[in-house]
């Protein structure tokens, strides 16, 4: 029985016979571009059932041959995995002998309906499975029950194992996790292996690694290497990779005692089972990549989700690659009479992920300039990756297009298992990081002369608060360069947003060309364009650039009304831009550009997620691409407000609140202002247990807090050595603070006193009793 039953009356399908008429007959709608909406309405409104999303106008690879091919449209689920495809033509059109040209250009004939709003037929597994005249409602029924049922168990089977994979994840990693504590504490074998490693990734990665850190790269690699094998048929991959290599070593002296590799992950052979049968269902190498992503993506999400937040390991849809790579070609045409894979065009993407950014340079450099793609390849093209799994997969990503382009397998040599933000710590870095060869990689990077930057690097601003126990890493040469620029000239009080990690990326952009002429293209969280506490980066990025051109993809949960939790391009919270900046030092002006998406549509549909990669996907093909943003040059004021309020003059001449100069200022020097004191007032970093509209309830929580608390004290005054402290606070009963902590390090108990609470204005209109100690 299918699943899927899709009847003559439904709905969707009487709808799309009334839009068919109405194109038809009140409008006079003939051709495929036009009646094909309707048709794709159709879809759309039967697949949101499924809960799948139509991405229409489509690119992918043809399954025969290098070429790039576009669906009228694509049904993909949940897990971005494409299920279905549809291809319009003209009811004028020989509707057969199209669809044998589209199979000669290797269009997918897995699971596709190719109509033109008289006959659909459908093929299936590279067969007709049915026709049907579309104005005969029950077999057009019948047809698109056939449709929307294919393969339905093998990818119901997929995921239940993925839903299965979320719960088992995180027991299999603990169960791991145990053997490798036992094994560093008898396995001798393993503990000189272990060591050795420890201290490569100590000097390729982090100074400061912890020992839980390297432990969890050996438990991804055991966790993920059949899946990689499988996925990207590579049986030797383990032997090959440089850095998997050096891994597997470690994993046999862990094996060596009493561990059976295959049999301890037995459990999650039906996961793996699941991934590959549907890995292999994929068209093309192109949808393994983005169904490889997928699988990478929910890995982090399930085994490690401060892992997966600290490096911000969100994928980048390929409308956002190619729009971003196209921005690059296009500023190196205008404005170098450049192209990629040119002498001289050296290029690097510093938090490469997965490899999509370098996949799709590779395939623009090859069409446009063959003769010096091998070099471009071999010698002008860099990528860094410090996260394990996405650097095996980005290394199979690469060399395979390559080998897709060229017809040879070549390792690729520009991509560094490094962070890319230490390579600016000034140190004299070891000759092996991990390998010899990866250290060679590293050495030649450094030596190159970077002029074109682009990707994505991690986004987020750290740890939401001390509690989290997730701190991103601080690099002192970067965090100082921040210091000295962008917080020096910033007049705001706080600006602990400003070592946001996205931000130390454009700093390090900005120094890593060394003062040429060149390009930085980043998508990153879009705060910084708006953000008081970023006006010193603002006045930083207007003088190191003399163009920069702006666009805003919005998706600010907390800012966007209407649909702007759908609006996301990556499904997060916070809002998102991309960034084209230019450094010419022959221009004497420096010009700012911006256009926004959100503002380019007036419906409530222009905020969704999917109009904005439609809308993305064309800007790639515009070879005009720049001309949109030239209607709204930004001209930033004194402040480096980008946005400047039309009632700015006049608010000027108001008088102010309060003010840092008047706080600080002499009695007799105070400027006019309405109140002297300037403060934050009550910050407590824990309101929810300090505040309470009732005394007793409150009386209650406190007494509690400082008996947990003072238990963490006793159980930290009995532990020698002192443990980190992060890694030794009990986080399921005590809301931290850093100077909670700083307490809890001084070995200082705490004192309950009913003294400290008092009666306060929480906020206008707003009283509460607060336990202020």
């Amino acid at each position: 029985m299918p699943k899927v039953r899709i009847k003559s009356s439904d709905k969707a399908i009487k709808d799309y016979y009334k839009n068919l008429k109405d194109l038809r007959q009140a409008q006079n709608i003939q051709h495929e571009g036009g009646t094909r909406r309707a048709f794709g309405t159709l879809l759309s409104d039967l697949a949101k059932k499924q809960k799948w999303t139509l991405v229409e106008e489509l690119s992918i690879k043809s399954s025969h041959s290098n070429r790039w091919i576009r669906v009228d449209g694509a049904l993909r689920d949940q897990l971005r995995l494409a299920r279905a495809y549809w291809e319009a033509k003209d009811s004028s059109d020989d509707l057969e002998a199209e669809i044998e040209k589209k199979k000669e250009r290797g269009y997918p004939l897995k699971n596709i309906i190719f109509e033109d709003t008289e006959t659909a037929v459908l093929y299936q597994d590279d067969h007709e499975a049915f026709r049907a005249k579309i104005q005969n409602p029950h077999q057009f029924a019948h047809l698109l029950t056939i449709f929307f049922n294919y393969d339905q168990e093998l990818f119901d089977s997929f995921e239940q194992a993925i839903d299965a994979y979320r719960e088992e994840i995180p027991h299999i990693a603990s169960m791991l996790k145990t053997k490798i504590d036992e094994a560093h504490q008898d396995n001798l074998k393993f503990i000189q292996q272990f060591d050795d490693f420890m201290r490569l990734c100590q000097t390729s990665l982090n100074p400061n690694i912890s020992q839980q850190a390297v432990d969890e790269m050996l438990i991804q690699h055991l966790m993920t290497e059949r899946i990689i094998r499988h996925v990207f048929n590579v049986e030797r991959f383990t032997r090959d990779n440089v850095v998997a290599a050096k891994i597997e070593k470690v994993i046999d002296a862990l094996t060596s005692q009493h561990f059976n590799r295959q049999e301890f992950l037995g459990a999650l052979a039906p996961f793996y089972k699941a991934v590959e049968s549907v890995a292999d269902r994929q068209a093309d190498f192109q949808a393994k990549q983005d169904f490889i992503n997928t699988v990478y993506e929910r890995f982090f999400q399930s085994y490690s989700v401060r892992v997966a937040d600290t490096h911000g390991i969100v994928y980048t849809p390929q409308p956002i690659v190619d729009f971003m790579c196209a921005a690059v070609e296009e500023a190196l045409k205008t404005e170098f009479d450049k192209k990629l894979g040119d002498e001289g065009v050296i290029l690097i993407d510093p938090a490469t992920g997965t490899g999509n950014f370098v996949v799709n340079l590779l395939r623009r450099a090859f069409a446009r300039n063959l003769s010096s793609f091998d070099d471009f390849y071999k010698r002008r093209l860099f990528a860094n990756e410090v996260m394990l799994m996405p650097y095996y997969i980005a290394s199979l990503n690469i060399e395979h297009e390559y080998y897709q382009l060229i017809g040879k397998r070549e390792s690729f040599p520009g991509l560094c298992f490094v962070d890319t933000l230490d390579l600016t710590e000034g140190r004299q870095l070891p000759s092996a990081m991990i390998s010899e060869e990866n250290s060679e990689r590293i050495d030649e990077q450094r030596k190159a002369k970077i002029n074109v930057i682009i990707g994505n690097p991690p986004y987020n601003v750290g740890q939401l608060n001390e509690n989290d126990n997730n701190k991103n890493r601080q690099y002192d040469v970067i965090d100082q360069r921040i210091r000295e620029t962008y917080a020096k000239d910033s007049q705001a009080t706080l600006n602990a947003k400003i070592y946001d990690a996205y931000v130390k990326f454009f700093r390090w952009a900005t120094d890593r060309l060394e003062g040429r002429d060149g390009i930085v293209c980043y998508i990153t969280n879009n705060s910084f364009i708006d953000t008081a506490s970023f006006d010193g980066m603002r006045k930083h990025l207007r003088q190191d650039f003399n163009l920069i051109y702006h666009l805003n993809l919005g998706g600010n949960i907390r800012r966007e009304t209407n649909r702007g939790e759908a609006g996301n391009v990556f499904d997060i919270r916070v809002g998102v831009g991309i960034t084209v900046a230019i450094r010419k030092q022959a221009l004497q002006e420096h010009k700012l550009y911006y256009f926004s998406l959100l503002e380019n549509d007036d419906t409530v549909d222009g905020f969704s997620k999917w109009v904005k990669l439609k809308m993305l996907n064309s800007l790639a093909n515009d070879p005009r691409m720049f001309e949109v943003f030239l209607d709204t040059e930004l001209k930033p004021n004194k402040k480096h407000d980008w946005f400047i309020s039309s009632t700015e003059a006049e608010f000027e001449t108001y008088l102010p609140i309060g003010s840092p100069a008047a706080k600080s200022a002499k009695l007799s020097e105070t400027p006019k202002v309405i109140f002297k004191t300037y403060s934050l007032g009550v910050s407590t970093n824990r309101d929810y247990y300090v505040y309470d509209y009732e005394y007793d309830p409150l009386v209650k929580r406190m007494r509690q807090f400082v008996q947990d608390y003072n238990v963490q004290v006793a159980l930290y005054q009995q532990r020698d050595p002192k443990p980190n402290i992060d890694d030794f606070v009990d986080i399921q009963k005590i809301k931290w603070s850093s100077t909670l902590k700083a307490n809890l390090k001084r070995e200082n108990y705490a004192v309950y006193d009913s003294a400290n609470i008092r009666f306060v204005l929480y906020r206008p209109f707003t009283k509460m009793f607060l336990y202020y100690a």
